[in-house]
Parts: structure tokens; C-alpha cells; sequence
């Protein structure tokens, strides 16, 4: 059936808008149609002459032009950052300090690398290049945090953070360690980064620069409460590592047992198998024999490079000073000892071990033991060793009764060194310090250094001083090798990982005499940077 209303005919299930709702919209719209015209010819005209008229009795503002140095230069207003003057480093690291004030241990990392550059800078033909390339490198291609929730052994959810600093991919794959420590934060692992990024690249090997870790404090926690935190750690950390990407490894708080929990968490996620996605693995699990004791071996080698030139003292019958107890203090300890010094000390959060007659083997095993089985503090096993335990010291603070130290061997962490302390050492006999730890000594600790450096390359006066990203790059080397075993199956003897071991830190020790510096440090300092300057020129990254 249909029905006519008389506009349409429609059927009769059809609800139709009756037509009076239809002529409502039209009305209102004819309505404001005449307002607009209206404001159109009254009200407009006499706004527009008001504003022309505000406009002509406005002063028009000055404009001076500056010189295109000016314009060029860096300015802590902008977030820009351009290198065109001789004083564009410098304005550069100010700008650099305001940015990451609260980033005060990369800040000085920064600022120790340019200054040591200084000279490159000043080139009259590829100075501004190579001022153009630093502030590229001074800037991670990548930063990535994220939260870690564990639970405890009483069921508690504990919440951490954790990152990872992908530093420069320049010349291979992201590689660095992971540090657990309470201290961690983005600024400590930028400057670990930044160094790694020059340390990687004095091995010679295909390796970018990263570093990452967490606030996470594995000392007075449970094995299960360690494993809880690594298996989460790894849950957000899996989606950033690959063998061609990542491929981080252990450091302060990340041993064998940390690794072998995080890789067993990346199989479980990732059904991969074989990869070398991370190094520093237990041995069952891909891992590479002599990799704990790599970084420790590693800086003895170059140490005894060093001290074989002529007129030195030779390490064979020195007193050696050393501080740390973790993996690189203790295999620095036995190959010094291999070679015939006597190491005086050991250290650790709480103290120092002092050993007036050097160390013995018996020593260093129950040091061994307690760090690496009963993980205890050194003031516990006083009473198993030879020497003498003096708390709330260092090496560097407390002062031996008899002989002082003739070599330094700073192991532990950023910053033991300060400038009284270089001086005190210096003063009293010590000629050589070699770096176990990443940046161990402060500015003013180097620039005493640097005071008491050698007349020149291979002189045998002055004070020998061998930077971390030198002297303890054997633990990242060896980490190459791990993952080249790895992408071959291949595992090697330790006698062949030991050689290339030595090959490696003798290629870098030669890179360090014939770098361009005028001492060792300086030498480390511009092989690494030319050669990711270079790398980068290759790639088009900086031009």
C-alpha cells in the first residue's frame, strides 16, 4: 500500500520527515546570511582602517646583519649545532654542559677527547672537517630505556630501569657491555659508550660503540632474585640486540652467570639458537675460552710492551699497585705475577688489601674464591691472606709503610684517581699508570699525568700513561673473536685466543706510538678518532 501526504508517495512502513521540519533549517540560514552581509559592508571597512593605520604608526624594527662567522657559530639558544671557527669546540662543549648539566662523567669524557684533539682541529686543511665529525660522534645515533619489574623472593614486584646507548655503528655492530650497579644511569652509559666507540676502533676489528645496563644491584640478592631481574632485563632488551645489530656483553655486575641467565631468556623468546647474539657466554652455552680473563691479560700485555723499552723499568720485579677485585683486577693480578711483579694491593667498595711483600699465588686464589663463589667482601677473608686489610681506603689513599708502587694499575671504576692523588703517586716513585677501568682518572688527575709525560714518543723519562680505551681493549677484542667462533661454530683452543690475545694489543700499542700524538695517550686518542672519522667520510655521514 502507499499513501499520498502530498509531496510524495512512499510506503507505508516509511517514516518520512514532515516537510515544516525542512523549511526550519532554510529559514535560519537566510537569517544568517543577511547578518553577514550586513557586518560585511558596516563593520569591516572601518577595522581595516584601523588596522592599516596601527601598522603605518608602528616603528619598524632595525636589522643588522652578521657576519657569517657569527651566524655560523654555535649558540647555547639554539638547539642547532654547526662547527665553523677555530672556537667552535669550545662553544660547542659549553653548549654541550648546558644541555646535560646532571651528565657530569660524559661531560668530562667529551671534554678529555677534545681537548686531546685540539691539534686536528687546528688543521688548516681538514681542521673543520674533523671539528664537524667530533660533534657528530659526541651525539649517540640511539638511546633506548625502558622499565624493568621483577619479583623478589617474597613475592614483591621491584621496578628498575634499564637502557641501552647505541652509541656509533660506524664500524660495525652496536658492541659494549651491560653494567648492573645502583650508580647507573643515561649519563654514566653515554660516556662508557663514547669511549667504547674509540676503544673498539683501536682493535681493528668490525665493531660500533654501545653500552647499556640498569640501576640494579645484584649484591644481597639471591641467585633467584638475579635470575628474575635478568629474564625481564633481557624480555625488553631482545627487540634491540642482533648478531648484525647489538651484541652487548658483560661489565660491572654482569658475569658469566648474568649472561648465561640473559641468553637463556633470548632463546626462550626468540627460538634462536646459535647466534652470537650476546658475548661473554658461559663456555657450554658459545662462549670463548679466555674471555673472563681477556681484559685483565690484555692490559698486561701492553703494560709489558711499555715497560720493554729502553731504559725502563721492566715489570719483572716492580711493586704494582692495582685496585679492583672484580674480573680485570684478578686476571691483571696473575699474569703481573707471571711476569715476576709484586702486586702490593687489592681492593674493593669497603677497602684495601695491602701486601708489603707482594702477593702470592695462595692470595689470589682465596680472592678468586671470594668474589667469584662466596661473593664476599675482602675485609671477610683478612684472616686467610697474607696481608693487611685497611677499610674505607684505596690504593691510591693509603700509604704502603715500606717501598711505595712503581706501576698503577687502576681497575675498579670512573673516577679513583683524582689530581692530589696523581700527584702523591707521582711524587713518590710511580712511572707509569695503565688504565684497567674506563676513565679511572679525572681531568685533573691527567693533567698531572701530562705534566710528568715523556719528552716524546719513546723517550724513557717522565711518567708512562696508557688511557683505557687502550689499555683495556682486550676484553672487547677477544669478544670479537667470541663472535666469530660463533658465526663459524668454531670454538678455539685457549692457547689460540691467547695469541691473537697478544697480536691484538701489540697492533694497538703500535698505533699508539705511531698515532700523530706526541705521547701514548695522545697516539690512543687520534688512531681511534681518525679511524671513525674516516669510516664515517666512507659512508657519507659527515662531509
Amino acid at each position: 500500500q502507499t499513501v499520498d501526504i502530498g509531496l510524495s508517495t512512499i510506503h507505508s512502513d516509511t517514516i518520512m520527515i514532515p516537510p515544516v521540519s525542512r523549511r526550519r533549517p532554510i529559514s535560519l540560514r537566510s537569517s544568517w546570511i543577511a547578518v553577514i552581509i550586513l557586518i560585511s559592508t558596516l563593520v569591516l571597512p572601518s577595522l581595516s582602517t584601523s588596522i592599516t593605520d596601527s601598522i603605518q604608526s608602528t616603528p619598524k624594527p632595525t636589522i643588522i646583519e652578521q657576519p657569517d662567522s657569527t651566524m655560523n657559530s654555535i649558540g647555547s639558544t639554539d638547539n642547532d649545532v654547526t662547527c665553523s671557527s677555530a672556537l667552535d669546540i669550545m662553544a660547542f662543549l659549553s653548549d654541550l654542559r648546558a644541555k646535560y648539566a646532571h651528565q657530569s662523567t660524559f661531560l668530562q669524557s667529551v671534554e678529555e677527547m677534545a681537548l686531546s684533539l685540539q691539534p686536528l682541529f687546528e688543521d688548516p686543511e681538514r681542521g673543520d672537517f674533523y671539528k664537524r665529525a667530533f660533534l657528530v660522534m659526541a651525539e649517540p645515533e640511539r638511546t633506548v630505556s625502558f622499565r624493568v619489574a621483577w619479583v623478589d623472593d617474597k613475592g614483591i614486584m621491584r621496578i628498575n630501569r634499564g637502557w641501552r646507548v647505541e652509541f656509533s655503528s660506524v664500524l660495525g655492530p652496536y658492541k659494549g657491555g651491560l653494567r648492573f650497579h645502583p650508580t647507573v644511569d643515561e649519563g654514566i652509559l653515554k660516556f662508557l659508550g663514547f669511549e667504547q666507540m674509540f676503544k673498539n676502533a683501536l682493535t681493528g676489528l668490525p665493531l660500533g660503540g654501545g653500552k647499556g645496563g640498569a640501576d640494579f644491584d645484584p649484591k644481597g640478592k639471591s641467585p633467584r632474585e638475579v635470575q628474575s631481574f635478568c629474564e625481564s632485563f633481557m624480555t625488553e632488551l631482545h627487540r634491540h640486540i642482533h648478531p648484525s645489530t647489538d651484541v652487548p656483553a658483560g661489565d660491572i655486575g654482569v658475569g658469566g652467570r648474568e649472561i648465561g641467565f640473559m641468553l637463556g631468556q633470548y632463546k626462550r623468546i626468540t627460538n634462536r639458537h646459535g647466534e652470537g647474539v650476546l658475548t661473554g657466554k658461559p663456555i657450554d652455552a658459545g662462549g670463548s675460552l679466555l674471555r673472563p680473563e681477556a681484559t685483565g691479560y690484555g692490559l698486561i700485555y701492553i703494560a709489558k710492551l711499555a715497560t720493554s723499552e729502553k731504559g725502563r723499568r721492566p715489570l719483572e720485579g716492580a711493586r704494582c699497585a692495582v685496585s679492583g677485585s672484580g674480573n680485570v683486577a684478578q686476571y691483571a693480578v696473575e699474569k703481573l705475577m707471571e711476569f715476576g711483579a709484586k702486586v702490593v694491593t687489592m681492593s674493593d667498595s669497603g677497602g684495601v688489601l695491602v701486601f708489603e711483600k707482594g702477593m702470592a699465588r695462595g692470595d689470589w686464589e682465596e680472592i678468586v674464591k671470594a668474589k667469584q663463589v662466596d661473593r664476599i667482601r675482602l675485609s671477610a677473608i683478612e684472616d686467610r691472606v697474607t696481608g693487611s686489610f685497611v677499610p674505607n681506603e684505596s690504593p691510591w689513599t693509603v700509604h704502603p709503610s715500606s717501598n711505595n708502587y712503581e706501576y698503577a694499575f687502576p681497575c675498579a671504576t670512573q673516577n679513583e684517581i683524582d689530581g692530589p692523588s696523581a700527584l702523591h703517586l707521582v711524587e713518590n716513585g710511580v712511572v707509569g699508570f695503565f688504565e684497567g677501568a674506563n676513565l679511572p682518572i679525572t681531568l685533573d688527575g691527567q693533567s698531572v699525568l701530562k705534566e710528568a709525560a715523556p719528552s716524546g714518543i719513546g723517550a724513557s723519562d717522565g711518567v708512562i700513561y696508557i688511557p683505557g680505551k687502550a689499555a683495556n681493549a682486550g676484553g672487547v677484542g677477544v669478544s670479537g673473536l667470541e663472535m666469530s667462533q660463533n658465526a663459524q661454530h668454531l670454538s678455539w683452543k685457549a692457547e689460540e685466543v691467547d695469541n691473537k690475545l697478544k697480536g691484538l694489543m701489540e697492533h694497538i700499542y703500535a698505533q699508539l706510538i705511531s698515532g700523530g700524538g706526541e705521547t701514548l695517550d695522545s697516539g690512543a686518542n687520534w688512531a681511534s678518532f681518525l679511524k671513525v672519522v674516516n669510516g664515517m667520510k666512507d659512508l657519507g655521514w659527515v662531509s
